[in-house]
């Protein structure tokens, strides 16, 4: 046997630190041969049971997206994650169960934002298949990637629109006509992923996730979306709901939308919207 062929198999994105296993156990599911059906299966279900959630970030002390750390916070501590968590955690379950992958790296809402957003191309056969486990409101299943292909949900229509830019093929997700997000092909390595994760995490001109607490998750009845002290909930058929609620009724949201939370946490937290909410910012942004 040449040295060569004892060389391990090199796993720049860690997978062997995620906890796969429990991954499945968590959402139900046992292996089996990589299809459509369990695609679907596991897009579905990951986006029920995970929740979307920035508590870290807004509290400023988020741990980082090392695999392990994505595979420890989310699984064991279930204390929810935004898309740097949920894509590194599903593409490492998918490629585990045979799938191939490719992590791709897009711009939220505009094509000239920063590269602040992960979601996944899984190939099936001649197929090429868009997951989105971790932009919040988005598809539930796996999309077809195909120019003007069309995917409705209860919560809105979705469609994929392919482009190019600076050379590169580009696709982007509308929500009812809007942009959702821009993904392009470039090759994505680990260090992109932390980057984009700390301009995320730090930078207030980036995003809201420095200045406003999201959390959201769908559930059986619908899509539940809290936004400071504002909870939208989205439902099939049914007009979309608004609620404003206190702080105290924020932190209980959290909780039953199932982020983990403890008591100094939630003491800090619930500190965090008071204090917005006392200067007014929570209605200002």
């Amino acid at each position: 046997m040449s040295r060569d062929s004892m060389t391990p198999a090199p796993d720049p994105w860690h997978v062997s630190d995620v906890d796969v296993d429990l991954h499945l156990e968590l959402l139900g599911l046992e292996r089996s041969e990589p299809d459509l059906a369990l695609l679907a299966e596991l897009h579905r279900r990951h986006v029920h049971t995970f929740p979307f959630a920035n508590v870290d970030v807004l509290l400023g002390d988020h741990p980082g997206v090392a695999p392990a750390t994505v595979s420890r916070r989310l699984l064991v501590e279930r204390t929810g994650g935004y898309c740097f968590e949920h894509a590194q955690l599903f593409a490492a379950t998918c490629e585990s169960l045979g799938f191939t992958v490719t992590r791709r790296l897009g711009r939220v809402h505009s094509p000239v934002n920063t590269r602040t957003h992960m979601a996944l191309e899984v190939r099936l056969d001649d197929e090429r298949l868009l997951c989105d486990p971790g932009f919040g409101l988005s598809i539930t299943e796996p999309m077809r990637m195909s120019d003007g292909a069309v995917r409705h949900e209860a919560h809105g229509e979705y469609s994929l629109h392919r482009d190019e830019a600076g050379g590169a093929e580009t696709w982007e997700l509308r929500r009812n006509g809007e942009t959702a997000h821009v993904i392009d092909t470039l090759p994505v390595v680990p260090a992109d992923v932390r980057g984009g994760h700390v301009i995320t995490s730090t930078d207030p001109d980036a995003g809201p996730f420095t200045h406003r607490l999201i959390v959201s998750r769908f559930t059986s009845e619908g899509h539940h979306s809290l936004a400071d002290t504002s909870l939208t909930i989205r439902r099939a058929e049914r007009p979309t709901e608004r609620r404003e609620l206190t702080p105290a009724q924020s932190i209980e949201t959290v909780r039953e939308l199932d982020v983990s939370l403890s008591p100094d946490r939630a003491a800090g937290l619930r500190r965090t919207l008071e204090a917005r909410a006392g200067d007014g910012t929570a209605a200002s942004r």
